[in-house]
């Protein structure tokens, strides 16, 4: 028997509006990274089910060079204080929980307001391979 029922599937449209340059995004040039989905919080950083392009990430550790991140706390005190870099496109959130892959910027011009999310300019490190731009 054919199954004809109505099925929803949600998108999330690119937005790097955020990403001020090329500078940094040729191929090989940006990492890999495992998002610890654990260490984000439904409601604020994924609403949709997505996590958006230009979310701030903080390395959680480091195994035969694959980086595992998690959300950037400037107020953390345990490793997350440190900006890693922004994901590069948005990345959706499997159902079962499970950590998905993703790419950072490591580098580049960034306008602080059109990233996701509240960011205070004060709060980013001035010392990084980042130009931020209100």
């Amino acid at each position: 028997m054919t199954d004809i029922s109505v099925t929803t599937t949600s998108y999330q449209a690119e937005n790097r509006s955020w990403l001020l340059s090329q500078w940094g995004q040729g191929p090989g040039e940006n990492p890999s990274c495992v998002l610890d989905i654990s260490t984000f919080t439904e409601g604020v950083h994924y609403p949709n089910g997505y996590l958006e392009s230009g979310t701030q990430v903080a390395v959680i550790s480091e195994t035969g060079g694959v980086l595992t991140v998690g959300p950037w706390d400037p107020d953390a005190v345990d490793g997350s204080e440190v900006l890693k870099g922004f994901l590069h496109s948005a990345v959706k959130v499997p159902p079962s929980g499970a950590d998905p892959g993703g790419a950072l910027v490591v580098c580049g011009f960034v306008k602080v307001s059109k990233l996701p999310g509240s960011v205070d300019i004060a709060d980013l490190p001035t010392a990084s391979l980042f130009h931020f731009t209100a």
